[in-house]
């Protein structure tokens, strides 16, 4: 499904140190690709996969992001893909974002010790491969969401009508590009689940899974 950006339970929850900081410099919320590479950001073992079965999950066009859980064995959990308003690149903000579309499709795990699933980003833009402050903002906001959400920060990738790119990584491809009409893929995802029990988060659990 494709969303706007629409004030967020996140945005409404925010703090007063929260507040402070969105009228700071925007500059000091994006993250440099050194950072990035030194933040032990996991590796995923088969990006091509990952990025065509959001790709045709969502057909994103320019300006769409598409935010995704992943277990541990790289399955999809959760997907959901929404579009950037028109305005300066804002760490805080894509922060918020990410953090209302992560609470429509999936519960925390602020309850686990160590983090199991782990979300990754697909933005499809305008422009080459190359780092952008715009790319450094999403990666911000990305590292911020699953800290607060209870995951790992995965991989942060770009789509442009060059390919696919992977971020502090190096690794990237042609195809699916930007341009790209969406084509069936069968990206593995978890079997649906039989909640034992019912109430809100099992039924988020039971229409995520029929998706």
């Amino acid at each position: 499904m494709t969303f706007g950006f629409a004030p967020s339970s996140a945005a409404s929850t925010s703090t007063s140190a929260d507040l402070s900081a969105a009228s700071a410099n925007p500059l000091a919320r994006l993250l440099e690709p050194s950072e990035w590479a030194a933040a032990g950001i996991p590796l995923l073992r088969n990006p091509r996969e990952v990025v065509s079965g959001l790709h045709s999950r969502h057909g994103p066009r320019p300006a769409t992001a598409i935010v995704a859980v992943l277990d541990p064995d790289e399955r999809l959990l959760a997907s959901a893909s929404f579009v950037r308003r028109p305005a300066p690149a804002d760490g805080w903000m894509f922060r918020n974002a990410l953090l209302a579309q992560l609470r429509r499709v999936i519960p925390h795990d602020l309850r686990r010790r160590t983090p199991v699933r782990t979300a990754v980003l697909l933005y499809c833009r305008e422009g080459d491969a190359r780092w952008t402050e715009e790319d450094g903002a999403w990666m911000w906001g990305l590292r911020d969401a699953c800290t607060l959400h209870g995951l790992r920060c995965g991989a942060y990738i770009t789509l442009t009508r060059d390919g696919w790119q992977v971020l502090g990584e190096g690794r990237g491809g042609r195809r699916p590009s930007a341009d790209s009409t969406p084509e069936p893929f069968a990206m593995s995802e978890v079997p649906p689940l039989l909640p034992r029990t019912g109430g809100a988060a099992s039924e988020v659990l039971r229409r995520v899974a029929a998706r």
